[in-house]
């Protein structure tokens, strides 16, 4: 049996370069190489944005050896070629040309899951795992995805939005704009995620130097209100039309909000004792929520996961008020970090059926698409 060949691209240009290696590597292509009926591609994009495949891009001990600039040296970058295809093109004496049959995108944020790959994979006629262009591009911006679900009457808790050059030219309108909204506030970049530079504050003054330090990652800033009494619930979601829920997650934070640090680095240390590394050890799987929440919870999540368009893959990150029991839309994140391949397990999917799944909902996702005309024939040039 011919083999299929799995091209798994992660790296890029992006804040969250290396947590997409990560999730590459140890969810995706550690359990693609155990399946003998697919050949695993790595691509790597560098921070420059330059293109490498080579079978040691796999080992993640060349990403954390310090080694990695050395190794890339002695590769030529590949290049992409299209023909109704995507093909791989390795440089060298005798270039050879591996054509793709279905691209795994582990990219996060920025020219990525933001929705530039998935264009580039579109344009290549290839079928891809995940959200698609439209879909990625409405989950990566978190203005964009609470104007679609509050048009679908999801309820989210009070924001404002603004960009960067209104907040420059016109501060004060600005902070007079952000004033309809009571304290304590987040303020976010639009289109970021892993938690980097978002702040929580407290007073004008903080609120000013979060808003500057998100616009030094983004043009485009949401401020929101906190909800009180607070329990984050997370909902990872796979499928395509028929969706099925992992089990909800509850990061265990306590009054504390978690950065990117804390997620990535420290081990999320407010679960002591946690052997669990990265942005695992915080949390309770399931949530400490009531049966009848969580079933509204994975509700408005797969709500929302069709309001946006999502296929494939996402996570849903709702805000609970346990007095209230109100439950609002935060967030979608249309490539979950290393998957929640953790969350998928704890319902008795291991991390090698989720991938294949996933390739297998990525292909039937491909065979829809292939039934929509995009072409028109007409004797519109006869005229000229």
């Amino acid at each position: 049996m011919t083999k299929q060949n799995i091209a798994v691209i992660f790296g890029s240009r992006s804040a969250e370069h290396d947590v997409s290696i990560i999730t590459a590597i140890s969810s995706i292509i550690e359990s693609l190489e155990v399946v003998s009926r697919y050949n695993v591609i790595p691509i790597y994009i560098d921070k420059k944005g330059a293109w490498y495949s080579h079978s040691g891009l796999k080992d993640i001990s060349l990403f954390s050896s310090g080694k990695l600039d050395d190794f890339i040296l002695k590769l030529k970058p590949i290049s992409v070629s299209f023909n109704g295809s995507m093909n791989i093109v390795f440089q060298g004496l005798k270039a050879k040309k591996v054509v793709i049959d279905v691209a795994f995108p582990a990219t996060h944020g920025t020219y990525g899951e933001d929705g530039s790959l998935m264009g580039l994979l579109e344009m290549a006629n290839v079928a891809y795992v995940g959200c698609d262009l439209p879909s990625s591009v409405i989950a990566m911006d978190k203005v964009l995805s609470k104007i679609v679900t509050t048009s679908a009457k999801i309820p989210s808790n009070q924001f404002v939005w603004f960009y960067r050059d209104e907040f420059l030219n016109n501060k004060q309108d600005v902070i007079k704009k952000i004033g309809s909204l009571k304290f304590p506030l987040f303020v976010k970049p639009a289109h970021l995620g892993s938690s980097i530079a978002i702040s929580r504050v407290s007073s004008d003054k903080e609120l000013i130097n979060a808003i500057e330090v998100a616009m030094f990652y983004d043009n485009k800033i949401i401020v929101e209100e906190e909800v009180a009494n607070l329990v984050e619930v997370t909902v990872p979601l796979m499928g395509n039309d028929k969706i099925v829920a992992a089990n909800t997650e509850e990061p265990n934070q306590g009054d504390r909000f978690f950065d990117f640090d804390t997620k990535y680095l420290n081990q999320g240390k407010s679960k002591v004792g946690s052997s669990m590394k990265g942005s695992q050890g915080y949390s309770h799987i399931p949530a400490r929520i009531s049966e009848e929440m969580r079933r509204k919870a994975v509700t408005i999540a797969k709500d929302a996961y069709r309001a946006i368009g999502c296929k494939g893959i996402a996570r849903v990150d709702l805000l609970i008020d346990k007095k209230t029991n109100d439950i609002f839309f935060n967030e979608v994140n249309p490539l979950p970090g290393s998957l929640y391949a953790h969350n998928w397990n704890s319902v008795g999917i291991s991390k090698v059926d989720l991938v294949e799944k996933l390739i297998d909902l990525a292909k039937e996702n491909f065979k829809v698409k292939q039934k929509v005309h995009t072409t028109f024939s007409s004797k519109f040039l006869q005229q000229f």
